[in-house]
Protein backbone atom coordinates (compact mmCIF):
# COMPACT_ATOMS: atom_id res chain seq x y z
CA UNK A 1 0.00 0.00 0.00
CA UNK A 2 1.58 3.50 -0.92
CA UNK A 3 0.99 6.25 1.60
CA UNK A 4 0.08 9.80 0.43
CA UNK A 5 2.44 12.09 1.95
CA UNK A 6 1.26 15.72 2.95
CA UNK A 7 1.97 18.70 1.33
CA UNK A 8 3.79 19.67 5.24
CA UNK A 9 6.13 16.46 4.70
CA UNK A 10 6.99 16.66 1.22
CA UNK A 11 8.35 20.15 1.88
CA UNK A 12 9.94 19.49 4.97
CA UNK A 13 11.74 16.94 2.87
CA UNK A 14 12.65 19.11 0.02
CA UNK A 15 13.73 21.57 2.16
CA UNK A 16 16.19 18.91 4.28
CA UNK A 17 17.35 17.70 0.88
CA UNK A 18 17.87 21.26 -0.37
CA UNK A 19 20.24 21.77 3.10
CA UNK A 20 22.02 18.58 2.20
CA UNK A 21 22.70 19.81 -1.12
CA UNK A 22 24.32 22.99 -0.19
CA UNK A 23 25.98 21.73 2.57
CA UNK A 24 28.11 19.13 0.44
CA UNK A 25 28.21 22.27 -2.41
CA UNK A 26 30.11 24.00 0.38
CA UNK A 27 32.70 20.70 0.93
CA UNK A 28 33.11 20.61 -2.87
CA UNK A 29 34.74 24.34 -2.65
CA UNK A 30 36.46 23.95 0.37
CA UNK A 31 38.35 21.06 -1.21
CA UNK A 32 38.77 22.99 -4.87
CA UNK A 33 40.34 26.14 -2.90
CA UNK A 34 41.77 24.05 -0.83
CA UNK A 35 43.90 22.13 -3.84
CA UNK A 36 44.42 25.54 -5.77
CA UNK A 37 45.84 27.02 -3.17
CA UNK A 38 48.17 24.11 -2.88
CA UNK A 39 49.07 24.75 -6.44
CA UNK A 40 49.45 28.18 -5.44
CA UNK A 41 51.95 27.66 -2.78
CA UNK A 42 54.07 25.65 -4.72
CA UNK A 43 54.66 28.07 -7.67
CA UNK A 44 55.27 30.72 -4.84
CA UNK A 45 57.84 28.28 -3.77
CA UNK A 46 59.53 28.12 -6.96
CA UNK A 47 59.76 31.77 -7.13
CA UNK A 48 61.63 31.93 -4.14
CA UNK A 49 63.87 29.28 -4.63
CA UNK A 50 64.04 30.87 -8.41
CA UNK A 51 65.15 33.82 -6.47
CA UNK A 52 67.85 32.24 -3.72
CA UNK A 53 69.51 30.40 -6.18
CA UNK A 54 69.47 32.67 -8.51
CA UNK A 55 71.25 35.15 -6.29
CA UNK A 56 73.99 32.54 -4.85
CA UNK A 57 75.02 31.93 -8.18
CA UNK A 58 75.03 35.22 -9.53
CA UNK A 59 77.44 36.03 -6.56
CA UNK A 60 79.87 33.22 -6.85
CA UNK A 61 79.46 32.18 -10.43
CA UNK A 62 79.88 36.17 -11.25
CA UNK A 63 83.23 36.12 -9.30
CA UNK A 64 84.44 33.15 -11.12
CA UNK A 65 83.48 34.40 -14.11
CA UNK A 66 84.87 38.43 -13.89
CA UNK A 67 88.48 37.24 -12.70
CA UNK A 68 88.30 34.39 -15.56
CA UNK A 69 87.27 37.21 -18.32
CA UNK A 70 89.39 39.92 -16.75
CA UNK A 71 92.42 37.58 -17.86
CA UNK A 72 91.72 38.10 -21.66
CA UNK A 73 89.80 42.16 -21.29
CA UNK A 74 88.84 44.84 -19.06
CA UNK A 75 87.97 43.99 -15.91
CA UNK A 76 84.68 46.80 -16.13
CA UNK A 77 83.72 44.76 -19.50
CA UNK A 78 83.98 41.34 -18.20
CA UNK A 79 81.57 41.87 -15.12
CA UNK A 80 79.27 43.90 -17.88
CA UNK A 81 79.29 40.74 -19.85
CA UNK A 82 78.65 38.51 -16.55
CA UNK A 83 76.05 41.20 -15.72
CA UNK A 84 74.29 39.95 -18.62
CA UNK A 85 74.57 36.67 -18.67
CA UNK A 86 72.80 36.74 -15.13
CA UNK A 87 69.85 38.87 -16.24
CA UNK A 88 68.83 36.38 -19.05
CA UNK A 89 68.84 33.22 -16.62
CA UNK A 90 66.76 35.65 -13.86
CA UNK A 91 64.49 36.33 -17.18
CA UNK A 92 63.61 32.92 -17.75
CA UNK A 93 63.27 31.77 -13.94
CA UNK A 94 60.45 34.63 -14.22
CA UNK A 95 58.97 33.48 -17.32
CA UNK A 96 58.59 30.03 -15.88
CA UNK A 97 57.32 30.76 -12.52
CA UNK A 98 54.59 33.14 -14.07
CA UNK A 99 53.53 30.48 -16.27
CA UNK A 100 53.08 27.97 -13.45
CA UNK A 101 51.14 30.90 -11.70
CA UNK A 102 48.98 31.34 -14.22
CA UNK A 103 47.61 27.74 -14.18
CA UNK A 104 45.94 28.54 -10.85
CA UNK A 105 42.60 29.23 -10.90
CA UNK A 106 40.73 31.26 -7.60
CA UNK A 107 37.70 30.17 -8.62
CA UNK A 108 35.89 26.92 -7.54
CA UNK A 109 35.13 25.72 -11.62
CA UNK A 110 33.18 22.47 -10.55
CA UNK A 111 31.69 24.07 -7.27
CA UNK A 112 30.32 26.67 -9.93
CA UNK A 113 29.07 24.46 -13.01
CA UNK A 114 26.85 22.32 -10.23
CA UNK A 115 25.46 25.17 -8.63
CA UNK A 116 24.57 25.91 -12.44
CA UNK A 117 22.73 22.69 -12.61
CA UNK A 118 21.42 22.84 -9.25
CA UNK A 119 19.56 26.33 -9.98
CA UNK A 120 18.64 24.89 -13.51
CA UNK A 121 16.60 21.61 -12.14
CA UNK A 122 15.21 24.06 -8.82
CA UNK A 123 13.53 25.90 -12.18
CA UNK A 124 12.49 23.10 -14.10
CA UNK A 125 12.77 19.89 -12.09
CA UNK A 126 10.91 17.89 -14.30
CA UNK A 127 12.95 18.00 -17.14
Amino acid sequence: MVEDKSVGELLSEVTSDVQLLFRKEMELARLEIREEATKAGKAAGMYGGAGFAGYMAALFASLAAVFGLANVMDGGWAALIVTAVWAVVGAVLFVMGRARMRTVSPKPEQTVQTLKEDAQWARHPTK
